[in-house]
């Protein structure tokens, strides 16, 4: 079965197109590139991790309905944040996303290759129907 690459390339506040795909298709399993806390325009929102937390997984919902998929077929996450001590925060906001059904996850704590203070990935795994 073929790759199937799902979304244009997210373009930035500078307005240059990234080179990678949002979402990639193998099979019944969805990839989801890592998703910061950029707005429409491609701008970091302002605010702290609460603020950014939520825009990411807005974010994320979107990029996985390319797929017809949702957070409850994510299987796996791995999460970066900029700072440590935002930890808690962050997950009083990840943990209202998802349901009874937690998907597993790998966080660490990383300088980020914007100035955001979160990035995710996630792993869908969403039967073609």
């Amino acid at each position: 079965m073929p790759l199937e690459y799902l979304g244009a390339p997210p373009v930035a506040s500078d307005r240059q197109a990234r080179p990678f795909s949002p979402a990639v298709r193998a099979g019944d399993f969805i990839y989801v590139s890592g998703q910061v806390p950029a707005n429409a325009e491609g701008e970091i929102v302002a605010g702290g991790i609460e603020a950014q937390t939520r825009q990411v997984m807005e974010n994320l919902q979107k990029v996985l309905a390319l797929a017809g998929a949702t957070l409850d077929d994510v299987c796996k996450s791995t999460v970066w944040l900029h700072d440590a001590r935002d930890f808690g925060a962050f997950n009083r906001v990840y943990m209202s996303y998802f349901g009874e059904n937690k998907p597993a996850r790998s966080t660490t704590e990383a300088r980020l290759m914007v100035d955001a203070k979160v990035e995710i990935d996630v792993v869908a795994y969403k039967p073609k129907g």
